[in-house]
């Protein structure tokens, strides 16, 4: 029996995706739920198991954008392992690709003939570039009128010797998203950014005492992002605008908090929802958030769990920044930055001690945010940091980290 099988819907607004990368080959013996092959929405990559036992034929190649519903491959439930399948589960066809592609790489690009169309010749001439110098993209070497414009004069450097190549790829259809999205932010709000500084001492100090216990007691570690996010619930009930979206004349303002927290994926950044974060403890943040992180960095996000998110908090510190303007992630109105953390000089009370910083940044858009509310924001945020034992922990920290 011939088995159709179809592009399952990702998530309820989603109504195409795109064929990231075949993970078997044409005419393959699959098993029935065997990862077949990733395919990117606009929110995430996921994977789409064999529905029954057979051999592969592909109706779709990886790049192409397939509706959902779409027959994407057909599997023969009749189809039995061949005797001479190879352990590795390499093909023979997929064999000769890569024969072929080793080929490619010994055997060094040379430069077009010199061959050049018209209006190739004519910009080439005015440029003064010799058309032999300049490698053709069209049939059989030829000097197209695009090459011609790309080409760059040498400017009297010396000729290079030996091959210099470039790769074109396709973005994902993740990245595509994403990238639509940065720039709609920064064409469709007025965003601004306003910037602090946190002394991180008394966390520092909280998470040497008890992050042993912590760890032990709850199976997750005692991080930065739980002290954070509690910051973050605590000033957007003080400054609920922040905690608010445009929706053309109105603004529709939340009684919860659903924190998007950006992580970086193997597609790229992800931002999963931390839902209704006011009423999670310590530990239910932490173990929420190593949750989605580890789905995230296994490619198993869902749509659901990337979208409704009223603020988000970005820690482009685990990567060395130390000060940022985050793009806020519409249609939310903030986004606060997280940086790293490094020994500095301060003041307090008259002298000059050394003490672990970090640089905070909040980005909001300013149509629905005004300034007295970003900056109060943003040193609410540093205030319960910087006192979190009386403003996050009740004055009781083991009852707070349940301990």
């Amino acid at each position: 029996m011939i088995l159709e099988m179809k592009v399952p819907s990702p998530g309820e607004s989603i109504t195409e995706v795109e064929i990231a990368q075949w993970l078997v080959a044409e005419g393959d013996y699959v098993e029935k739920d065997q990862a077949i092959a990733e395919v990117d929405s606009d929110k995430a990559t996921l994977e789409l198991p064999a529905e029954e036992s057979g051999t592969i034929t592909f109706k779709a190649g990886e790049g192409d954008a397939v509706a959902v519903g779409q027959v994407v491959c057909l599997i023969d439930t009749e189809g039995k392992p061949s005797g001479d399948t190879l352990v590795s589960g390499v093909s023979e066809e997929k064999k000769k690709l890569e024969a072929v592609v080793e080929k490619e790489v010994e055997t060094p690009k040379t430069y077009a003939s010199g061959s050049a169309s018209p209006a190739a010749k004519k910009i080439l001439s005015e440029k003064g570039i010799q058309a032999d110098t300049v490698v053709g993209s069209g049939r059989d070497g030829r000097v197209t009128k695009q090459d011609a414009l790309d080409a760059v004069p040498s400017m009297g450097t010396p000729p290079i010797h030996g091959t210099r190549e470039d790769s074109r790829k396709k973005l994902s259809m993740l990245r595509r998203k994403v990238a639509q999205r940065l720039v709609s932010a920064k064409n469709e709000t007025a965003m601004l950014t306003t910037f602090n500084e946190v002394n991180m001492s008394p966390i520092f100090a909280l998470r040497n005492e008890f992050k042993e216990d912590f760890k032990v007691k709850h199976n997750v570690g005692l991080g930065f992002m739980s002290f954070f996010t509690k910051a973050v619930v605590r000033a957007l009930k003080l400054y609920p605008d922040v905690n608010s979206m445009i929706d053309g004349d109105y603004q529709i303002e939340y009684d919860y908090c659903d924190i998007s927290v950006a992580v970086s994926g193997p597609k790229g950044l992800m931002v999963p929802v931390v839902r209704s974060a006011e009423k999670l403890s310590f530990r239910g943040i932490e173990t929420e958030i190593k949750r989605l992180a580890i789905r995230a960095r296994d490619g198993k996000i869902t749509v659901d769990e990337m979208t409704g998110g009223t603020f988000t908090i970005s820690n482009g510190g685990v990567f060395g920044s130390m000060l940022s303007t985050p793009i806020i992630n519409p249609p939310q109105s903030g986004i606060l930055g997280m940086h790293n953390i490094l020994e500095r000089p301060i003041a307090v009370d008259g002298k000059v001690e050394i003490h672990p910083m970090m640089y905070l940044a909040l980005s909001y858009d300013h149509r629905i945010v005004d300034g007295k509310e970003s900056v109060g924001f943003l040193v609410a945020v540093k205030e319960a940091l910087e006192d979190p034992i009386n403003l996050l922990m009740d004055s009781n920290p083991r009852k707070a980290l349940e301990l």
